[in-house]
């Protein structure tokens, strides 16, 4: 990526602007949240696999729509349909029913489609039954699974680099994880265990992108002068020296994940599009979110760490 080889963008100077932008999109999957609340009664929209219900998976031998399995079953709107796998090859998610069990569901589907198209013309290629509290389990073991990753990541990085360095992932990763949040919220995608593992994979790319840039910013801060250098100045000049490879890295892994979103059929869409939104939120904020934090941060601390403020009053001539 030659055309980075003398980038000098003023990245930092631009943070005001990224703050505004990012507001605005915090805002937006709040208030989508909370419209959800109010309206399908949960945040996000949940599968069956967090609140309970019927998974079916039914193979016919003669040609069938989405449409017409809608109409077999009358219409409901409480049903997801989707294909899966061959023309032919569908998924049926129900929910649970107030006073009827997940298996009486499963076999009122199986019948109304017997009845439709023949018991003969289909297959019941495997039925899963989640339990409401199976389904409760999960959600708070996913919120954990998240929680853990912020915990780790901080003492990692308060470890491996400085606490603010830490602090400035963390509130960065928050950053990207509610704005994927707020998009699955708003256009109410169905959350299920791989749109998980989706929201997990991201908040790793992130971590990531970001460290790679903050480890240039220690690179550059050790160097000699480092620590007496404006500060917005190391940053900014850190960012563009990393720019080529945050370019290609993101580009690189677009480019495979539109390729499965094109190529990988319903199947792995949600899983998908939830990794293309979590790249470019990860690449922007390392940018022109974790850096002006790290910066914010930096207000209330000095470059210099512990030991070498110790070692320039040991040094330090008495007046």
């Amino acid at each position: 990526m030659r055309i980075f080889s003398d980038a000098n963008y003023s990245f930092i100077d631009k943070r005001r602007a990224a703050y505004l932008f990012s507001g605005v999109l915090i805002v937006v999957a709040i208030v989508a949240m909370v419209v959800n609340s109010l309206f399908i009664g949960s945040w996000q929209n949940y599968g069956v696999d967090f609140t309970g219900g019927s998974l079916i998976q039914v193979r016919f031998d003669v040609p069938v729509t989405a449409g017409g399995l809608r109409d077999a079953l009358e219409g409901s709107a409480a049903y997801s349909i989707t294909r899966f796998g061959d023309e032919n090859e569908f998924t049926i998610r129900a929910p649970v029913r107030e006073g009827e069990g997940e298996e009486a569901v499963a076999d009122e589907i199986k019948e109304a489609l017997a009845a439709q198209f023949g018991a003969g013309n289909l297959e019941v290629v495997r039925t899963e039954l989640v339990g409401p509290k199976i389904g409760g389990e999960l959600q708070r073991k996913a919120f954990m699974a998240i929680i853990f990753s912020f915990a780790l990541t901080l003492i990692y990085l308060a470890i491996r680099f400085e606490l603010r360095f830490g602090l400035a992932a963390v509130i960065a990763t928050a950053h990207d994880i509610l704005i994927t949040l707020g998009f699955l919220a708003l256009f109410r995608v169905e959350i299920a265990l791989p749109t998980v593992a989706a929201i997990l994979t991201v908040l790793g790319y992130s971590l990531n992108d970001t460290i790679v840039v903050f480890d240039r910013i220690r690179e550059n801060l050790n160097k000699k002068g480092g620590r007496k250098e404006n500060p917005a100045v190391l940053v900014n000049r850190s960012i563009n020296e990393n720019l080529p490879r945050t370019v290609l890295t993101s580009g690189t892994t677009l480019a495979v994940l539109l390729a499965l979103l094109i190529l990988g059929g319903a199947v792995i869409r949600d899983f998908t599009l939830v990794l293309i939104l979590g790249v470019v939120v990860g690449t922007y904020s390392s940018i022109f979110v974790a850096s002006p934090i790290l910066l914010e941060i930096q207000k209330r601390f000095k470059w210099a760490d512990s030991k070498e403020r110790k070692k320039r009053r040991e040094t330090a001539v008495p007046v």
